[in-house]
C-alpha cells in the first residue's frame, strides 16, 4: 500500500478524531489542524497544526509546508448546538468555514500541488421537497428554503460547486447525521436530552434504520472522463415532534438512531479516494 500524504482541517473534530488514527494504522502520513487540540493530534498519531481556517495566509503556509497529496476538509462548528428559532443564525460560523473555509482551503492545496479534494456536505434538508424520497445526484437542492436557512443552504451550495469546479479531483461527501459517542445522540449529548424530553422533531416512528448507515451517505465525483452517481436514501425534514418517536428512541439512542454511525467508513472512502 502506498503511503499518502493527507491534510484534514478540522482533525479535531468529532469524525476527525476517528479518522486520523485509521489513516494512521494503514501506513497513511496526516497532518490535522486543531484550535486547541494539538496533543490529542499528536497522541493519535497525527502531526498537529494549530491554525485558524479562516485566515488564509496562515492555512496556505500550513498547507504548503505539509506538502499534502490530498487534503480534507471537515471543518463545522456544530458543537453545543441544540434547537434554535433561527437556522441560519445557529450555523453562521459553520458557513463562513463551508464558504470563505473552502476557498481559503482550495488555494492553498493548488499552492501545496494537492492532486485530489475531500470534503464533508450534507444530505437530507438541503433536497428540494418533491419527487422520490430517494435521492441521487440529479435531484435538485431545495429551490426555495426556508427564510431562516437560505445561507446554509447558499453555503453547502458554494462548497459542493467550489470543490467539483476547483481543477483538482474533487470529492463532495453528503453525511447524513452523526450517532455514537462524542455525538449530540450520545449520554449527555445536547440532542439526546431534547429527545428524552419530547423537544425534538422525529421523522416516522422515530426507530431509525439500522442499515442507513451506509446508504444515506452520497459521493460526488468530477475527474477527467468520469462521472459516477451513487443513489442514497434522504430523510425529508421532520414538522413535528411524535410522543411515540420519542419514546422509542429513548431506549435505544445510541443503536437504533438513523444516520451515520462514526465507525471506519469514512476512513475507507478517504483512503479510496486518496488513491491508495
Amino acid at each position: 500500500m502506498n503511503t499518502v500524504r493527507i491534510f484534514i482541517a478540522g482533525a479535531s473534530g468529532t469524525l476527525g478524531r476517528r479518522l486520523v488514527p485509521q489513516l494512521i494504522a494503514r501506513g497513511h502520513h496526516v497532518t490535522g489542524t486543531t484550535r486547541s487540540r494539538a496533543d490529542e493530534l499528536r497522541a493519535l498519531g497525527a502531526e498537529p497544526v494549530i491554525v485558524d481556517p479562516l485566515d488564509a495566509e496562515a492555512v496556505r503556509e500550513a498547507v504548503v509546508r505539509a506538502e499534502p497529496d490530498v487534503v480534507v476538509h471537515q471543518l463545522t462548528a456544530l458543537a453545543g448546538l441544540g434547537m434554535t428559532r433561527n437556522f441560519d443564525k445557529a450555523f453562521a460560523v459553520t458557513n463562513r468555514l463551508r464558504t470563505t473555509g473552502t476557498d481559503n482551503l482550495i488555494v492553498a492545496a493548488r499552492a501545496a500541488g494537492a492532486r485530489r479534494l475531500v470534503w464533508q456536505s450534507y444530505a437530507g434538508w438541503p433536497y428540494g421537497s418533491g419527487g422520490s424520497t430517494v435521492k441521487t445526484e440529479d435531484d435538485p437542492l431545495d429551490p426555495d428554503p426556508p427564510a431562516d436557512a437560505r445561507e446554509s443552504l447558499a453555503a453547502i451550495r458554494h462548497l459542493e460547486a467550489a470543490v467539483l469546479e476547483s481543477g483538482l479531483e474533487g470529492v463532495v461527501l453528503r453525511y447524513g447525521g452523526f450517532y455514537g459517542p462524542t455525538t449530540s445522540l450520545d449520554e449527555g449529548g445536547e440532542h439526546r436530552e431534547l429527545v428524552l424530553k419530547r423537544r425534538f422533531p422525529l421523522g416516522g416512528d422515530g426507530r431509525g434504520d439500522r442499515g442507513l448507515g451506509d446508504r444515506h451517505l452520497q459521493r460526488r465525483r468530477r475527474r477527467p472522463g468520469a462521472d459516477e452517481r451513487v443513489a442514497a436514501r434522504a430523510c425529508r425534514p421532520a414538522r413535528r415532534a411524535r410522543a411515540a418517536a420519542s419514546a422509542g428512541l429513548a431506549r435505544a439512542p445510541r443503536r437504533r438512531s438513523a444516520g451515520l454511525r462514526a465507525d471506519d467508513e469514512p476512513a475507507r472512502r478517504v483512503e479510496r479516494q486518496g488513491g491508495a
